[in-house]
């Protein structure tokens, strides 16, 4: 009987682990993991590199690793609220493990850290605004009048809205972008579609959902804000139009308030050269209204 190398089968193990790696993106977080001792890097970006070269290690070995942010702060309310010792390389284990499950990750797939760093930034972002305004549509309770849930009968409305949108659009690759500005923070919400050659589109479902709770979160309150939507199709100018946020709809923008919004600096109120092959244009009528909830607060 062929005796099995035990080192060859710890080789294979190794690989079954699935891995989490908590990075600390910036020099700011770099900086407050150095007070603990055990903490040994002195550069951020040496650290980088270093993380770099283990995720490289790894996947040439066929090992998959998710990257987490990992949240100076966060870490250390954790170490608190569970009596772990902050300055142990295990307790920083243990977080990182427990952001595997709860915090905003993403799977290493040989992209270099220049990329995966802002991806994992916004996805940070994506989710904080997604517990944000989920949380202040949660507040809002039911209407005095019939008793219906507010932030449910608003989500209800969105989700009719975004599918109108996609409905009417023409067939190509959409960018839509949401703003709601009426609320403690301005909140921005991104989602990216791809229309498929059958008429099929493609969401990613965790985008859609915050984009939607975004949206929910404008009509609940009647705050000021917009949407924007870029339709981008091999061939063709792309076509950019959007809605202001009014009541519990939309109300379409002209071209050239369109025009105007791309072509302003935010910042200085100085205009902006129009991008080339771009057509302003006003949106197309989204069709009969949907349910629409029949108080307003």
């Amino acid at each position: 009987m062929a005796h099995t190398d035990h080192q060859t089968m710890r080789r294979v193990l190794r690989r079954e682990i699935a891995g989490t790696i908590g990075l600390l993106t910036d020099e700011h977080d770099f900086r407050a993991m150095r007070r603990y001792r055990t903490f040994t890097f002195d550069d951020h970006a040496t650290y980088l590199k270093q993380v770099e070269d283990l995720l490289r290690t790894r996947s040439a070995q066929g090992s998959h690793t998710t990257i987490a942010l990992f949240d100076p702060q966060e870490y250390a309310e954790f170490c608190e609220e569970t009596g772990l010792d902050p300055d142990a390389p295990s307790s920083r284990t243990r977080f990182t493990a427990e952001l595997a499950g709860t915090g905003p990750t993403l799977p290493y797939e040989g992209q270099p850290l220049t990329d995966l760093v802002p991806a994992l930034v916004d996805e940070a972002v994506r989710q904080a605004t997604w517990e944000y305004a989920t949380t202040l549509l949660a507040r809002l309770g039911t209407c005095g009048s019939c008793g219906e849930d507010i932030g449910r009968a608003a989500f209800t409305r969105a989700s009719d809205l975004l599918l109108r949108i996609l409905d009417t659009a023409l067939p190509g690759e959409h960018h839509l972008v949401c703003s709601v500005t009426g609320t403690p923070e301005t909140l921005v919400s991104v989602l990216h579609s791809d229309e498929n050659t059958d008429g099929s589109v493609q969401l990613d479902e965790a985008e859609a959902l915050e984009f939607t709770t975004v949206l929910a979160l404008g009509i609940a309150t009647q705050s000021p804000g917009g949407l924007v939507m870029r339709t981008s199709t091999p061939g063709t100018a792309d076509r950019i139009y959007g809605w202001r946020l009014r009541g519990d709809g939309l109300d379409p923008l002209t071209a050239g308030e369109v025009f105007d919004a791309y072509c302003t600096d935010i910042d200085s109120g100085d205009l902006i050269s129009p991008e080339s092959d771009v057509d302003y244009c006003a949106p197309p009528d989204l069709g009969p209204e949907g349910p629409t909830p029949h108080h307003s607060h």
